[in-house]
């Protein structure tokens, strides 16, 4: 009984070398060599035309550009969370004292928060790049024609 059993043994190591052999040396030989070494731990993707980029009725590139749009906007809403955290937290621990401590964390997420607000505020839940874009060109319009937001009125037809 004791020989049979090792002979099974053996027919199952063979039958288990004969189907991984390839495989771990198509890995070994192949794949392993050709992959790229990434420092980083999430998905990277490759940056695709902007929305300007596009022509009129390219479909594809249009959603392209709209995924590659609501990336950006997941990675800044978390950046943005993450700098409202950091100061939340340096808040909470200093209490009374937080305006000595925590002012540089304040002042970061001060200047993100205006930022995202440039580009993605007042836009509603359900915007798109298209809407981004256009939001973008008017703001650039205005700028030129005004000066930057929030600066005041600097043309001299509304002086008295």
């Amino acid at each position: 009984m004791d020989r049979k059993d090792n002979a099974f043994v053996q027919f199952m190591e063979t039958v288990l070398y004969v189907l991984d052999a390839p495989v771990e040396f198509f890995r070994e030989k192949i794949v392993t060599p050709n992959q790229k070494k990434y420092p980083w731990y999430h998905q990277k993707f490759r940056r695709v035309p902007t929305i300007d980029e596009c022509y009129e009725l390219d479909v594809l590139c249009y959603a392209e550009a709209q995924s590659q749009y609501q990336r950006d906007k997941m990675v800044e809403d978390e950046i943005l969370s993450i700098l409202r955290q950091r100061y939340e937290d340096c808040a909470w621990y200093y209490g009374e004292d937080k305006d000595a401590y925590c002012a540089e964390l304040y002042k970061h997420y001060e200047i993100a928060s205006g930022a995202w607000f440039a580009k993605y505020g007042d836009m509603g839940a359900h915007a798109n790049v298209r809407e981004a874009f256009m939001k973008q060109k008017h703001r650039m319009i205005w700028e030129r024609r005004h000066g930057p937001v929030g600066s005041g009125i600097t043309n001299k037809t509304y002086d008295v």
